[in-house]
């Protein structure tokens, strides 16, 4: 692939960014062209680049946390996409976090998880597991604002989705906990859950911990 080409590429759907991003992978030396993506008026490149940058962050994210303040920004921004995708592209920063940067943000995430958007909370909730995982001396604050989830003003439905999500993000640093029983009890209360897929989580939740 030449490289001059790669992003018009992308927005000409001649390239998928799940494919192009293994080149990435294997040519780390693209990534200033795909963070430049981002800002690309073509919505296919604004938003592809950004997906394959949540991508690169999995399994290179040294390499872009240099960048911490450009996903901030968009964590920041209107545009929802490129906010669930900054958001989590930063969690994935939490295990090299040396500088402590997320400490800094955290309330935002906290604030995101009462977004009127069920999928900025979603996002929001996944983040914040990752992170507890990563940062332990914030398990404790973070599992408190999980918790919060149950009582945000939302329809029952998107409540009832976010408190699985919830629960996964639990089972993500839940080996780390050292006092377990609020945790427990609050799962518990999901068995009776009116969503399946919810009761179901906190079912196999359950079982693997209790």
């Amino acid at each position: 692939m030449v490289e001059k080409n790669i992003l018009e590429k992308l927005g000409n759907r001649e390239i998928l960014p799940d494919d192009l991003a293994e080149v990435v992978k294997k040519n780390l030396n693209l990534l200033p062209k795909i963070i430049k993506g981002v800002s690309s008026p073509n919505k296919r490149i604004k938003n592809g680049t950004a997906k394959i940058l949540r991508t690169i962050s999995e399994d290179y994210p040294e390499r872009l946390y240099t960048k911490f303040d450009f996903f901030v920004e968009h964590m920041n921004g209107e545009d929802t996409i490129l906010k669930w995708l900054a958001m989590d592209t930063i969690a994935n920063f939490a295990h090299i976090d040396k500088k402590n940067r997320i400490d800094k943000i955290l309330s935002t995430y906290y604030e995101l998880l009462s977004d009127e958007s069920m999928v900025t909370a979603a996002h929001a909730v996944e983040s914040l597991g990752k992170i507890a995982k990563a940062k332990p001396k914030y398990q404790e604050e973070i599992t408190r604002q999980l918790f919060r989830v149950k009582t945000i003003d939302r329809g029952s439905e998107c409540r009832n989705i976010l408190l699985g999500k919830v629960i996964l993000a639990f089972d993500g640093y839940m080996d780390q906990v050292h006092d377990k029983k609020e945790i427990f009890s609050f799962v518990k209360r999901e068995l009776n859950n009116s969503r399946n897929a919810t009761s179901v989580k906190a079912e196999k939740f359950l079982k693997k911990y209790d």
